[in-house]
């Protein structure tokens, strides 16, 4: 992989670019533009259309408030859950 190349990390599909390259201890290290190095065995080439997929930023353009809200109260409803007692002790 070269600087420039787009990246999917394997282990969470993390999609990004290429920004830098490093080896140390005889193992390379690559960074991708979220400022977070991989170890490039982890690493898998990736498509332009992969990473702009995989970006925050582009899913969110075009969502009307209304469906910002309904993705904003699911979101409290899931953390209300993951914070509930088994017991019913609340």
């Amino acid at each position: 992989m070269e600087i420039g190349d787009y990246a999917r990390y394997k282990n969470t599909g993390t999609v990004g670019r290429v920004v830098a390259k490093q080896q140390e201890a005889g193992v390379e290290w690559i960074e991708l533009d979220n400022s977070l190095l991989y170890n490039a065995a982890y690493l898998e080439a990736a498509s332009e259309s992969d990473y702009k997929a995989s970006s925050v930023k582009d899913r969110a353009v075009g969502l009307s408030l209304e469906e910002v809200e309904e993705m904003r109260k699911e979101l409290m409803k899931a953390e209300r859950h993951a914070f509930a007692t088994g017991g019913g002790g609340g």
